[in-house]
């Protein structure tokens, strides 16, 4: 078995395991974190491929952006709960824990290796001027792709709005169409109208 062999089966084998890690959740911060590293995992199999902005792309936007994103929505809706992230953690979830800490250890260690040995030239993958570069990505996704790349932005900004009117918090005795300032005035003729 090859070494680029061995890096797809843990590769595949993390990917899968951290959707299905993702889905048991029933902590959601803990399901976003369990994507981040379903994404990443899938982000190397997109760089053995020779796909190299794609796997690039796919940490940067969808780990590292959107995932944000997804937090700062569950942080703003207190959807977390009043469940505490590690006490009462199942044995499976420990488990996840050590290891993912176990590889990332390790992926350290070759990081640091790398720097001081550089990789020969024969290990670089001679296809990616071609396939996954930045010229035939952005070629298809302006060509053939545009409409749905447009649709895909349209959704997302539909997203956001939603997200932001389910994060509205109205307050007791205020109307939908009512602002907390506009209703200031009229308590206090009220008031006065009783005096």
């Amino acid at each position: 078995m090859t070494l680029d062999a061995v890096i797809f089966v843990i590769s595949a084998v993390v990917a899968i395991f951290g959707a299905a890690m993702m889905i048991a959740q029933r902590n959601p911060v803990a399901s976003v974190l369990y994507l981040i590293l379903s994404l990443v995992a899938q982000a190397v199999i997109y760089v053995q491929l020779g796909a190299l902005f794609v796997g690039v792309m796919l940490v940067i936007v969808y780990a590292g952006a959107i995932m944000v994103l997804f937090l700062f929505v569950i942080m703003l809706l207190n959807l977390r709960g009043s469940e505490d992230l590690g006490k009462h953690s199942s044995p499976v979830s420990r488990f996840t824990k050590y290891i993912v800490t176990l590889l990332l250890f390790v992926e350290l260690v070759f990081i640091i290796r790398g720097v001081t040995l550089p990789l020969p030239v024969e290990a670089v993958n001679p296809q990616t001027d071609v396939f996954g570069s930045v010229k035939a990505v952005s070629m298809l996704l302006f060509t053939k792709y545009l409409y749905p790349f447009q649709l895909t932005g349209i959704l997302m900004l539909i997203a956001v709005v939603g997200a932001v009117v389910i994060a509205r918090k109205e307050r007791p005795g205020e109307t939908p169409d009512e602002s907390p300032a506009d209703s200031a005035p009229t308590e206090q003729a009220s008031e006065k109208s009783k005096v």
